[in-house]
C-alpha cells in the first residue's frame, strides 16, 4: 500500500466529477490509485449537508482544520516551565535540561525539540535564544604553529587515549580583541573538569605563568596542546609541573575534541572582541564554574563535579 499524502486541488476535482457521475468508492479508488478509505474519509470529512461535494469548499476546510492543527506544548504545566527557566537561566541546553527532567521524573518525558520551539514562540518568560542558547553559527579556526614536538599525540598512552583515567588534559587558548589578551583553557579528558587563567598576552613567557594559576600546583598525567607558537615553552612547563605535553597533528582540532567543545562554550560567555585585561578574576571563576557544574551527555548527564564526587565516593 502507498503511503498517505493529503489530497491536493486537482484531485478533489476529479472526485467531485466521478462523485457526479455516481460511480461508488471502490470504483473511484481504483481510477484515481487511492485507498478506498482516504475517498471515503475526504467525502465525509468536506461534504454538504444535503450530501454534495464541492472541491473548493473542501479546500477551504482543509486549510482551516490544517491551521488549528498547532502541536500542544507542555511547557504550558508551571512546573516544567519553571524547571526549563531555571535551567535555561544557567545556561543549559534544551538537551540537558530534558535530560535532567527525565532523570527527576520518571515516566514522565520531555523532548528537547519541544524547548526549542518554547523558546522559539516566546512561551518562557526572559528566555530568549539569543541570551540563553549557546550556538553563533560560526566556527572556530584550527591553526598551524612553529612547535616541533618532543612527542606527538601519536605516543600518547592508550590510557590517556581511552579516558580510562584521571588527569589527562588537553589545553588551547581562546583569544580576545586584538591586544585584549586571551584565555588559557584546560579540560580534563575523563571527567571534563574545567580550568582556566587570563594572559595579557601570547608570549610563551607568559603563557607559561598561566600554566601556574590555572594547574594550581596540580601535576596533570599529560596534557595535549595544538602546535601554536604561544606554547614553545612547553618544556619548562613539562618540567615545572611534573607531566609530559603532548602535540595533536597540525590543523586537526577533532584530535582535542573536549577542549573545542568547552572553547565553544567560553565563546558564550565571551564572544570574540572581548577586553580579557577588563574581565575580573571573580568573573572568569564565575564562568569556571557554571561549567564544572553544567550536566554533560558524555558524563550521563551529570555535571564535571558530581562526576568527580562519585568517582571519588567509589
Amino acid at each position: 500500500m502507498q503511503s498517505y499524502t493529503h489530497f491536493n486541488q486537482s484531485e478533489r476535482e476529479s472526485l467531485s466529477e466521478k462523485l457526479k457521475e455516481g460511480k461508488r468508492f471502490r470504483q473511484i479508488a481504483r481510477e484515481m490509485n487511492r485507498d478506498v478509505s482516504s475517498i471515503s474519509r475526504e467525502y465525509r470529512r468536506n461534504c454538504n449537508k444535503d450530501g454534495t461535494y464541492h472541491p473548493w469548499r473542501a479546500t477551504v476546510l482543509y486549510m482551516w482544520r490544517r491551521k488549528r492543527s498547532v502541536r500542544k506544548i507542555r511547557v504550558a504545566n508551571e512546573q516544567i516551565k519553571a524547571f526549563v527557566v531555571a535551567g535555561l537561566k544557567k545556561f543549559w541546553s534544551p538537551e540537558i535540561i530534558s535530560a535532567r527532567w527525565k532523570i527527576e521524573h520518571p515516566g514522565t518525558p520531555l523532548a528537547f525539540s519541544t524547548l526549542y520551539r518554547s523558546i522559539k514562540r516566546k512561551l518562557l518568560p526572559g528566555i530568549c535564544p539569543k541570551a540563553h542558547l549557546r550556538r553563533r553559527g560560526k566556527r572556530k579556526n584550527s591553526r598551524g604553529g612553529s612547535i616541533v614536538p618532543v612527542h606527538t599525540i601519536h605516543d600518547r598512552p592508550a590510557e590517556a587515549n581511552e579516558r580510562q583515567r584521571l588527569g589527562d588534559l588537553e589545553g588551547d587558548t581562546v583569544y580576545g580583541a586584538v591586544g585584549k589578551g586571551c584565555l588559557l583553557t584546560l579540560v580534563d579528558r575523563t571527567s571534563r573538569f574545567f580550568r582556566a587563567a587570563k594572559a595579557d598576552s601570547r608570549d610563551s613567557a607568559v603563557i607559561e605563568a598561566a600554566f601556574e594559576h590555572a594547574l594550581n600546583g596540580y601535576s596533570p598525567e599529560s596534557i595535549t596542546l595544538d602546535r601554536g607558537s604561544e606554547f614553545a615553552a612547553f618544556l619548562r612547563i613539562e618540567q615545572k609541573h611534573n607531566t609530559t605535553i603532548y602535540f595533536a597533528d597540525p590543523h586537526s582540532p577533532w584530535q582535542r575534541g573536549s577542549n573545542e567543545n568547552i572553547n565553544g562554550l567560553i565563546r558564550f560567555f565571551f564572544p570574540k572582541g572581548t577586553d580579557f585585561h577588563a574581565v575580573t578574576n571573580e568573573k572568569l571563576d564565575d564562568v569556571v564554574s557554571l561549567i564544572n557544574n553544567r550536566p554533560r551527555k558524555c558524563l550521563g548527564w551529570l555535571s564535571p563535579i558530581e562526576f568527580l564526587n562519585a568517582k571519588c565516593c567509589t
